[in-house]
């Protein structure tokens, strides 16, 4: 390709209104310049997505240790995906013993809002993304969640786990995860299904490793150095991903400011929102309170840290798989019936009552539920310009957030009013299966007919 850019080869948006380096006049602004620079900068990736290529499966790995560290189940949203996606694990150890004075509910929150903040910053962080800045805030982040995670080592009282383990790293991880997730589309257009399959993977692969790590260090180490070992872990994880993580394509200012109210004129991305919103109040009902429902039916503790990990191995084959079959036949027709069969397991969850049966549930749910994580962001990165993708994707992400922040500790208060999970495992699977009927909903707005790719 030659080092000089032909309006045929520039990138949208880039093409219009740039003048050559030669002729910029005096009177030009230095804005103006700074915007031919980036041109140059970017060069080199003009065209169309690669959909492959050393660099581009490089930055699918540096996505993948960001998921590692974040998410819960077997989706997000930390390198990183593990680390959050095994609170199951300290929700049942704070209830036993370090906030054994707190209700299980209260003890939700810390998860909850962690989970919250994964997704709320989506807002601003998606539209920095756009505008060029997304290096140097995901370095910032990157750095301020590893010491989080040391620092949570140190907690004994609710309130600072509440500001460490829940607020500032559910923060940090929202300054990371929706920019990491949105550059997938920068290099993947034909694969993305599969490419966003493989990032998901990451999640499951930290969502396993951390629990089995965590049941076998605290017996040895005590839980203060376990955590510590999860902060080195996570050091290795996001050193790597900040060395190969980068975007394609030179930012774009496009119009609308922080927030794009021209997107939701579009009916399915409006419903799209409100179903994230529906689904995240109840999907991680049952990964949450797995280990303690488990122990509570006479399931040794030792064993009951392991289902975390199983549900977590498990989703890494629905991510995979979610991946594979959305470039065949469209994302909404992988996440509605396994979306739908992760509703149903979450009715079905409460009635587990032996080991087996409880392992039985963790590998059904875990991969159901993988392939809604995968490809959460699949629908609405296809719903506008690649332009506007970070901000677009952004607004999502906050939206659903919504969903994150109350569904636990609302499953949390009603065990304990109940005594169970019954009642539990009917509202969360309820609000799951709501949220697959706007899903229908969205793909009928988008397709227009019964079959076809959506």
């Amino acid at each position: 390709m030659s080092g000089k850019i032909t309006p045929a080869s520039q990138p949208e948006g880039i093409a219009h209104g740039l003048p050559e380096p030669d002729t910029i006049r005096d009177d030009q602004t230095l804005h103006e310049k700074s915007s031919q620079d980036i041109t140059d900068k970017y060069a080199k990736y003009a065209g169309e997505a690669p959909d492959g290529g050393l660099k581009a499966w490089s930055v699918i790995v540096a996505v993948s240790f960001n998921y590692r560290r974040f998410c819960r189940v077997g989706y997000s949203p930390s390198p990183s995906f593990g680390y959050v996606n095994t609170w199951g694990i300290f929700q049942d150890y704070y209830e036993r013993v370090l906030l054994s004075d707190k209700s299980p509910s209260t003890i939700a929150w810390i998860g909850s809002v962690q989970y919250t903040f994964i997704f709320l910053p989506g807002l601003v962080t998606g539209r920095l993304f756009d505008l060029g800045h997304f290096k140097l805030p995901y370095c910032i982040a990157s750095c301020g969640l590893i010491l989080c995670t040391f620092l949570t080592a140190e907690c004994k009282q609710y309130w600072q786990f509440f500001l460490v383990q829940g607020l500032l790293t559910g923060l940090f991880s929202g300054i990371i995860f929706p920019p990491a997730i949105s550059v997938v589309s920068h290099w993947f257009s034909k694969k993305k299904g599969k490419a966003l399959g493989i990032t998901a993977i990451g999640s499951s692969l930290g969502g396993t490793l951390f629990p089995i790590a965590g049941q076998n260090l605290i017996p040895l180490v005590g839980f203060k150095w376990t955590v510590r070992v999860f902060g080195f872990m996570t050091l290795v994880a996001l050193g790597i991903a900040s060395l190969t993580i980068d975007r394609r394509l030179p930012p774009v200012n496009v119009r609308g400011g922080l927030f794009n109210l021209s997107a939701f004129r579009n009916p399915a991305y409006t419903i799209y929102c409100i179903s994230g919103v529906a689904c995240f109040l109840g999907l991680y009902t049952a990964l949450t309170y797995l280990p303690v429902s488990a122990t509570a039916v006479g399931v040794s503790s030792n064993f009951s840290f392991y289902l975390v990990a199983i549900a977590n191995a498990a989703s890494g084959f629905g991510r995979l798989s979610a991946g594979l079959l959305a470039d065949r036949i469209g994302p909404l027709n992988v996440m509605i019936p396994f979306t739908g069969l992760a509703g149903i397991l979450t009715f079905a969850w409460p009635y587990a009552s032996s080991q087996g049966a409880l392992i039985g549930v963790s590998v059904i749910y875990g991969f159901a539920s993988g392939t809604y994580v995968s490809l959460l962001v699949a629908p609405p990165m296809a719903m506008g310009d690649l332009g506007d993708v970070g901000r677009r994707v952004g607004m999502f992400l906050t939206i659903a957030a919504l969903g994150t922040l109350v569904g636990t500790p609302i499953s949390g208060a009603i065990n304990a009013r109940t005594g169970g999970f019954k009642d539990a495992g009917f509202y969360a699977g309820g609000v799951v299966l709501l949220s697959v009927l706007l899903l229908l909903v969205v793909r009928h707005l988008q397709l227009g007919r019964l079959f076809g790719k959506c």
